[in-house]
């Protein structure tokens, strides 16, 4: 058998793959199919595109995929643009988009579609709206510096409420950095937290050129806002998610400095001076009213004969001081007699002649305890010496000064003759020193 007649696997993948790699008519490949086995990930896409009698497997690399402007699903039928591979590994050829396109539906539309019903789902159409303030002192505008939007704001904010200041935070309005400048822009007017009212808009175009405002990232940011957003994007007949979750919506830029104003100036100015008049008629008529009032009370006799209104106060008080001068002389007397009492009987009872006993038993059993100690201590004195003759006498150095001896042997006293043994030294001890001795001779009793 030849061997080299034979190809391994990875030869001959190989040179199939050189094959669909030079094909020209597999470079760019236009393909129409129905999305399966599809599962979202973080980075590429890994798919199957498939039609009643056929599947091939898909791949869609990061790059590519972020362009595209809606999310596939499962069973979705799409129009593709890419080219044809063979993956060495598995062996499999697939198809590598480049482009991909809803079938019969237009991607920004499904993408707006299905966006609209994420947030929705979510309840962000639902919230709350944000009260526009009657009277703002401050108000940011989100849009391009150089559209038509910030001139008629401007134009429409001095003619109606002069006294606001209109704010710009430019912002990109169309491309595919705009989402995100726009979504900035809204968090930086509310980080600085003393706006009023907050305009987001741009003029009309595409749906491509409005497709900013369509994004998720901006309407997050919407919602997020703690300042109440007036939304103006396009023309009248133009739809965004920014308009679905701002707090109002305007069909012009116009409209939206109307809504930011919704008080004319000279209209407050009128209001104030009919207030005003109204507040001067009403004073008036009160202080004439109070003017009647004060002189009917002037005329009482309360402030004609003023004293008779404490002509009976007088006359009780005069009583009332009499009675608590009584009170008082009789309170002092009946004290002064219990006090005189309670120094009799404490005279009576006095402990001066108790301390004086006292004393002189302390004295007494001062010279009883002084000759008791005395005496105790001359029998403690007599009893020492005593002791001590006794201990004398019975203490072994009185006995070796009459020339006794005694022998210890490693320290230890020797009381018998077994003790020893012929040749062992031993220490004898004297009243007056010690001599080393050797034993010669043992002999017991």
């Amino acid at each position: 058998m030849d061997r080299s007649q034979y190809l391994t696997v990875s030869e001959l993948t190989k040179y199939l793959k050189t094959k669909f790699d030079r094909d020209p008519y597999l470079h760019t490949v236009y393909l129409t199919g129905e999305i399966s086995n599809f599962r979202l990930r973080q980075r590429h896409q890994y798919f199957s595109l498939k039609d009643d009698n056929a599947l091939i497997d898909a791949v869609m690399f990061e790059r590519q995929y972020r362009k595209i402007k809606f999310t596939p699903e499962q069973g979705m039928k799409v129009c593709v643009v890419g080219h044809v591979s063979l993956y060495e590994k598995s062996g499999r050829y697939q198809i590598y988009i480049d482009q991909m396109e809803p079938d019969g539906l237009g991607s920004l539309y499904l993408a707006f579609e299905q966006l609209k019903k994420k947030l929705s789902t979510e309840g962000l159409f639902d919230l709350p709206k944000k009260t526009i303030p009657m009277f703002p002192k401050r108000i940011a505008v989100v849009t391009s510096i150089d559209g038509a939007v910030i001139r008629d704001i401007n134009t429409t904010v001095r003619r109606r409420y002069p006294i606001a200041q209109v704010v710009l935070y430019p912002t990109v309005v169309q491309g595919d950095k705009a989402a995100a400048d726009i979504a900035r822009q809204i968090t930086r007017a509310n980080d600085r937290g003393d706006f009023d009212t907050l305009i987001i808009g741009r003029g009309g175009g595409s749906i491509e050129d409005l497709w900013p405002f369509n994004e998720e990232v901006v309407a997050r940011a919407i919602v997020a806002s703690k300042i109440p957003v007036i939304s103006s994007v396009g023309h009248e007949t133009d739809t965004t998610i920014a308009d679905l979750v701002a707090d109002r919506r305007a069909a012009t830029p116009t409209a939206a400095a109307e809504l930011a104003t919704p008080v004319q100036l000279n209209d407050v100015l009128m209001t104030i001076k009919d207030d005003q008049n109204r507040l001067l008629n009403t004073m008036r008529t009160q202080i004439n009213f109070d003017r009647q009032q004060l002189e009917k009370q002037l005329q009482s006799y309360i402030f004609q004969q003023p004293t008779r209104l404490y002509e009976n106060y007088a006359q009780k008080v005069d009583q009332l001081t009499q009675q608590l001068g009584q009170v008082a002389h009789n309170t002092i007397q009946n004290t002064q007699i219990k006090l005189e009492r309670l120094q009799s009987q404490l005279m009576a009872r006095s402990p001066l002649h108790q301390i004086q006993q006292q004393e002189q038993i302390v004295n007494q059993l001062k010279k009883q305890l002084v000759t008791s100690a005395l005496a105790n201590q001359n029998d403690k004195q007599q009893q020492v010496t005593s002791l001590i003759k006794q201990l004398d006498s019975l203490s072994p150095l009185k006995i070796m000064s009459r020339g006794y001896t005694y022998v210890t042997s490693k320290g230890k006293v020797v009381n018998h003759a077994k003790q020893l043994a012929v040749g062992q030294q031993v220490q004898l001890h004297f009243d007056d020193g010690e001599v080393q001795a050797e034993i010669k001779k043992v002999k017991e009793h």
